[in-house]
Order: structure tokens, then sequence, then C-alpha cells
């Protein structure tokens, strides 16, 4: 009997993709390598899996991310070629998953232009990466799927990527400059410009015939010191009208908010954690050269601090410095953020932070959170 690509592959799979062991792996692998004949139809199955994991909630950062998290570099190179190659038959997702794409296809072109031509590898060597690619997406399990929040009609074209254009540019000089008072003026105004927009986004929609509706997206929360950098998100979510709900095994937070404030958590929330690792740098540097040694203890009790300050702050910020007229706005918005995560999520635990009991962690985290204090919320004239 004629063996065909199809068989080829299915025996592949057969031999690798449901058994744990190496040696499962490079039986499905020299199938492979031996049957040339077989690589369209291998690759026709990748994008398979790729359109699995979407119908399953995930989306392309989210399966760069697991791929880079779990394999190597090269399963990122060739899980992003599939995710491009499967786009023409997903159609149109919403702008949050066509910015995704956009990030992987210049991505791509960086590594290239950074690399060249990537080195060629014998056929038994791709295959084991492709099946080691492919027995990863084959297990990833459901996720909630993200609704893409609706937008009302902008007023002024384009108004809004302008803001967010300026406070990226004013949290890249905080994150760039050497002076921490420089940088605590610098993401005090990208604080007030956030703010203003939030709010500016919020009563324009409440004065819509057809108000927008909050949606989520994912923001990855890596190791090391994962459970610290989740509370920071959370500080700084909550803080920006939206909700947060960590998956620790998967290594991200999804947040819940409308669109604006979305935005606004993520640049936030990147931003003060680059300010918080340089700051912790700079501290850890001065302790041992004091002759300290217990440099892991002293940054998960750091960063810990670091949150909790930033978050104290950021409450406090929220709670005292709204005008009465936004009050009823603002209300109705949190409600309809806390009935489409409760929809999201019905069940959900809370968790204490883990190993923070180091006291000049501590202190050094609290300090500079205070250093990289954010701007109050502007109240309307």
């Amino acid at each position: 009997m004629t063996s065909t690509p199809s068989s080829t592959v299915e025996r592949a799979f057969e031999a690798a993709l449901y058994a744990e062991t190496d040696t499962a792996l490079d039986t499905g692998a020299s199938l492979l390598a031996a049957d040339p004949a077989a690589d369209d139809e291998l690759a026709r199955r990748g994008r398979e899996f790729v359109a699995t994991a979407w119908r399953r909630g995930w989306q392309p950062a989210d399966v760069v991310r697991i791929v880079r998290r779990e394999l190597d570099e090269v399963h990122v190179r060739l899980v992003s070629a599939l995710i491009r190659a499967q786009t023409p038959d997903d159609g149109p997702r919403g702008p949050r998953w066509t910015a995704q794409l956009d990030e992987l296809g210049a991505e791509a072109a960086e590594t290239a232009e950074a690399t060249g031509t990537p080195p060629r590898t014998d056929r038994f060597s791709h295959a084991t990466t492709v099946l080691e690619l492919y027995r990863l997406l084959l297990r990833l399990p459901a996720l909630e799927p993200l609704d893409e929040p609706r937008r009302r009609p902008a007023s002024a074209p384009g108004a809004g990527s302008r803001m967010l254009t300026r406070i990226r540019a004013l949290l890249a000089k905080a994150e760039a400059t050497g002076f921490p008072d420089e940088a605590e003026a610098l993401s005090a105004k990208a604080q007030e410009l956030m703010a203003r927009h939030s709010i500016d986004e919020a009563l324009l929609a409440a004065r819509a015939p057809s108000p927008d509706a909050p949606g989520a997206c994912r923001i990855g929360v890596e190791a090391p010191y994962e459970q610290a950098k989740a509370v920071l998100l959370d500080a700084v979510a909550t803080a920006n009208h939206c909700r947060s709900v960590w998956n620790e095994p998967l290594g991200f937070s999804t947040v819940v908010g409308f669109e604006a404030d979305l935005e606004a958590v993520e640049l936030l929330y990147t931003s003060l954690l680059v300010q918080a690792t340089t700051a912790m740098t700079k501290a850890e540097t001065a302790q041992r050269a004091g002759g300290r040694k217990r440099t892991k203890t002293f940054r998960q009790s750091f960063l810990a601090a670091y949150a909790h300050r930033i978050g104290t702050r950021l409450a406090t910020a929220a709670e005292t410095q709204v005008t009465d007229d936004l009050l009823p706005v603002l209300a109705s918005r949190e409600v309809a953020v806390t009935t489409h995560t409760d929809r999201m999520f019905p069940e959900t635990t809370t968790t204490r932070l883990r190993g923070v009991n180091d006291e000049a962690g501590w202190t050094e985290g609290a300090q500079a959170a205070d250093r990289a204090q954010v701007g109050a919320r502007p109240r309307l004239p």
C-alpha cells in the first residue's frame, strides 16, 4: 500500500502528539523527516490547530505568549508564521485583534532584519520543532471569550489616538530618565491625561444615543514575582474603573472595562512596571554594596510593597478627586463593568501575597512607589 502525505501526518501525530515521551516525539519526527511530500499537509494541520485555539477563546498575543513561555524562540517564529498564514481565513475580528496581528508582523520583520535568514536545519530537527509546537497547541485549555469593546462614533476623529500618543511619549520619557523627580512629573502628567481621556469618553458616551459597552483584554503577567505584578496590575485597573482577574497557571490577567480605560491600564501598568524594575535594580545594587546577598527575598518584598503603595495612592485619588456631577456617569459604568466581569468569571477566588518577609525590600519598594506617584484626576471646569 502506498503511503500518502495525510497518512504520514496521521501516523506521526499518533506517535508524538498524544504521548509524553521523547522516544514518541523522535518516532513522529522521523516519519515526517522521511516524507517531504507531507510538508504541505503538516502546515495545513498547523493552521487548523491555530483556528481551534481561536475557537477556544485564545487570541494571537495569547498564543505567542504561551509558546514563548513554554518553548523556545524557534517555536515562536513558527507559530507566528502559522498565525499569519491563517489570517486570510479568519475574517474581521476587531481592532484589538488586528493590532495584535500587526505587532506580530512588525516583530517578525524586526527579527528578520536583526538576524538575517534563519539557519537551515535538518528535516528531523524541524519536524521535532513542529511536533513540539503542535503538542502544546493541542493541549491549550478553553478560555473565556473576549468581547471587543463597542465604541460610539468618534466626535473628533483621531482625537483619542493623539491623546494616547502623547501619553505614550510621556511614559517613555519617564521610563528613560535617570532623575526621580523628572520621572514623577512625567508620570503625573501622563496620569492626568489618562484621567481626562477617560472622563471625556464617559461623558460623551452618556450623551450618545448608543453608548459604548465594556469589553476585555488580556495582559501578560510574567515570572518572576508574578504575584506582586498581578497585584500592581489590579491596582492600576481598579483606579481606572476596570476589573482584573489573574490566571496564574497561564501567566496573564484579564482586564474588563471600557476601551479608553483598557488602553490607559495597559499603558500605565507597563510604565510603572518598567519604573519599578529600574528602581529595584538600583536599590538592590546599593544593598549588595553594603554586603547583602539575599536578593530574591529583597526583590519579592520590594515589588510587593511597590504594588501595595501604588494601589493605596491610586485608590485614594479615585475616591476623593471625582466631582459630584461625574458620580452618576461613573457609577453606571462601574455597574456595567462589574456585571460584565461577573458574567465572564462567575467563580473567582482571592489569594494572599506569598514570600513577603524582607523589611529592607518592603521599605525600598514603598519609597520607590512614592517616587513614581501618579497625578490626581483633574476636576472638570
